[in-house]
């Protein structure tokens, strides 16, 4: 069967009402084949105490886009995706704007999904570097 981008987007977005996603303002814009995007505006709500992004905020965006990548792999009607492990480099502050996760797999086994998750800004400059393990569960009934 092939990829439907917007029936895609359509089901990240509404896993994300009532989420953190929802309070981050995190939105899924773009998705194909092996990868998953979204945006997230850089502004008050995310800043730590200096003014600058949160680490914690960029990480919240990476989680949120590598564990729907894997929930575009899987049947959500019979199983479900746990972020299991996550690691960050943050290589460059951001005060403003909107900063992009885009989430692209590495490893898709069927029990552990391996995503590379780069944050970049408007003009594409690197962010920050994740990586995120995910688990595939049977959904519990």
């Amino acid at each position: 069967m092939p990829f439907d981008k917007e029936k895609a987007l359509e089901m990240c977005n509404r896993f994300s009402d009532n989420t953190l996603m929802l309070t981050l303002e995190i939105v899924y814009t773009d998705a194909g084949e092996g990868f998953l995007e979204a945006k997230m505006p850089v502004n008050s709500r995310v800043h730590q105490p200096m003014g600058l992004l949160h680490g914690g905020a960029t990480v919240a965006l990476a989680e949120s886009v590598g564990s729907a990548a894997s929930l575009l792999f899987v049947n959500p009607e019979l199983q479900e995706v746990r972020g299991i492990e996550i690691s960050a480099n943050h290589l460059r502050s951001k005060r403003e704007g909107v900063v992009t996760g885009t989430a692209r797999i590495v490893h898709k086994g069927r029990s552990l999904h391996l995503w590379e998750v780069k944050v970049t800004d408007e003009e594409g400059r690197l962010i920050s570097l994740c990586k995120i393990t995910n688990m595939v569960l049977p959904k519990k009934r």
